[in-house]
C-alpha cells in the first residue's frame, strides 16, 4: 500500500514542524483513477535542498514562499501539469506558567482565538481542570522541573504570570533555552529593566533577552485580570499573525499561520483506503465563509467530513464530487456566492470561490 502522505503530515505537525503537501496534477497520467501524485516535503527539507527533483525552479520557489507566508500557491506550470501547494503549520501552543487571577481569563480568551491551551502551576488548587475548563492541558507542577513535561517548540506561545518575581525569572531562563514563536513575562518596567540587566550579567545574549514581551502585553491602560488578559492575547496574535518586513522601520505585513481543520486530517490520514473525493478551497474573492486551504472530504455515500462553507453552494460541489467519484480524476468549480441563489439562502456572504475537487484512495 502507497504510504499515506496525511499521516506523515499529522506526526510532523505534532512534534511543532511546518510542511508543505504538494499536489502534482498530471492530464497525462490517464491510466488510473489517480491523475495527482502526492508529496509531503518539511520545512528542513525545503530549507536545505537547493533543488527538489520533481521541481521547476518556479515550484521551488513558490514552495518557500507557502511556507513563509502560510499562504495557499497554485501553479500552471505547463499545458498539462499544474501544481497545488498547502502550507501547513502545527496549531499555535499557548502555554501559561502560573495559575493565578490573569490566567484564568487568558485560558479562556486563548482557547476561543484558537490556541491549544497549556496551564502550569505548582498548587493543586490553581493546576486543576475545573478551574480551566477550557485548557487542553493543566499541569501541577514545579517550575523547575515542569519544562520537561511541555515539550516547547516554535509553534509556543509562552506567558510568564507565576505568582512571585523569582518564579518567573526561573521560568524566563528556562524559556530562553527554546526557540518560540512568543515569550512575554509580567512585571514593571522597573522589575523588569533590573531583571534583563541580571540576565545579562549572567550570560544571555542580548539578542535574545529582546525578543522577550515584557511588560507583557499591548499597552492598553488595562487594569482588572480580564482585561490584563485582552491585552496579553492581542499580542500573542499579534505575534502569530504580523511579520516585521525591515528593521529599519519595523513595519509589519501580514503572514498567515494557516488554519485546518484537524479532524480532516485526521480522516484523511487513516489506513481506510476506500474512496474519497477531496475538495479543496484553492482561492476567494470577496466575502466567503472559508478561505483558501479549507477542506472538506466527500464519500460515495453522500456522507461529508469538514466543510467550505454550507448552503446550496456546498450541495452542488458535493454531487460533482460523488459523479467524480466514479470517473476519477479531478475537476475545477465555481462556487458563485453573489447571485440570486444566495440572495434567496439568506446568505451574508457575497464572494467567488474557486476549488478543486480530488479523487482519492490512499
Amino acid at each position: 500500500m502507497t504510504e499515506n502522505i496525511y499521516k506523515r503530515l499529522l506526526e510532523e505537525l505534532n512534534a511543532g514542524k511546518k510542511a508543505i503537501v504538494v499536489t502534482i496534477l498530471d492530464n497525462r497520467e490517464c491510466e488510473s483513477k489517480n491523475f495527482n501524485k502526492k508529496l509531503l516535503i518539511t520545512e528542513e527539507i525545503l530549507l536545505t535542498n537547493n533543488c527538489i527533483p520533481e521541481f521547476s525552479q518556479i515550484v521551488y520557489e513558490k514552495s518557500k514562499y507557502a511556507l513563509e507566508t502560510g499562504t495557499l500557491q497554485f501553479i500552471k506550470a505547463s499545458e498539462n501539469q499544474t501544481y497545488l501547494i498547502e502550507p501547513y503549520f502545527p496549531q499555535p501552543r499557548l502555554i501559561v506558567l502560573g495559575g493565578g487571577h490573569i490566567a484564568k481569563p487568558l485560558a479562556e480568551f486563548g482557547s476561543k482565538a484558537g490556541y491549544s491551551v497549556t496551564v502550569v502551576d505548582d498548587r493543586p488548587s490553581f493546576a486543576n481542570s475545573k478551574r480551566f475548563p477550557t485548557a487542553d492541558e493543566v499541569i501541577c507542577e514545579s517550575f523547575e522541573k515542569c519544562f520537561d513535561l511541555l515539550n516547547i517548540n516554535k509553534s509556543a506561545f509562552v506567558v510568564i504570570i507565576t505568582r512571585g518575581h523569582r518564579h518567573d525569572m526561573d521560568c524566563l531562563r528556562q524559556v530562553l533555552n527554546h526557540n518560540t514563536a512568543y515569550v512575554g513575562m509580567i512585571g514593571s518596567k522597573r522589575r523588569v529593566k533590573g531583571a534583563m540587566e541580571q540576565l545579562l550579567n549572567e550570560g544571555y545574549s542580548k539578542e535574545n533577552l529582546d525578543k522577550v514581551n515584557s511588560p507583557i502585553g499591548l499597552e492598553i491602560g488595562a487594569v482588572t485580570p480580564e482585561e490584563i488578559a485582552f491585552s496579553i492575547i492581542a499580542q500573542v496574535i499579534k505575534h502569530r499573525r504580523l511579520i516585521n518586513t525591515t528593521n529599519i522601520n519595523d513595519s509589519l505585513s501580514k503572514s498567515i499561520w494557516p488554519d485546518f481543520d484537524k479532524d480532516v486530517l485526521m480522516e484523511l490520514g487513516t489506513e481506510d483506503d476506500s474512496p474519497k473525493a477531496i475538495v479543496t478551497i484553492i482561492s476567494t474573492k470577496g466575502s466567503v465563509p472559508r478561505k483558501a486551504g479549507a477542506k472538506m472530504i466527500v464519500y460515495p455515500s453522500g456522507k461529508i467530513s469538514g466543510s467550505i462553507g454550507g448552503g446550496c453552494s456546498e450541495g452542488e460541489v458535493i454531487n460533482n464530487a460523488r459523479y467524480l467519484l466514479r470517473a476519477g480524476g479531478y475537476q475545477f468549480q465555481t462556487v458563485d456566492m453573489t447571485g440570486d441563489v444566495a440572495e434567496d439562502e439568506g446568505m451574508v456572504c457575497g464572494g467567488i470561490m474557486e476549488v478543486i475537487i480530488e479523487y482519492f484512495d490512499r
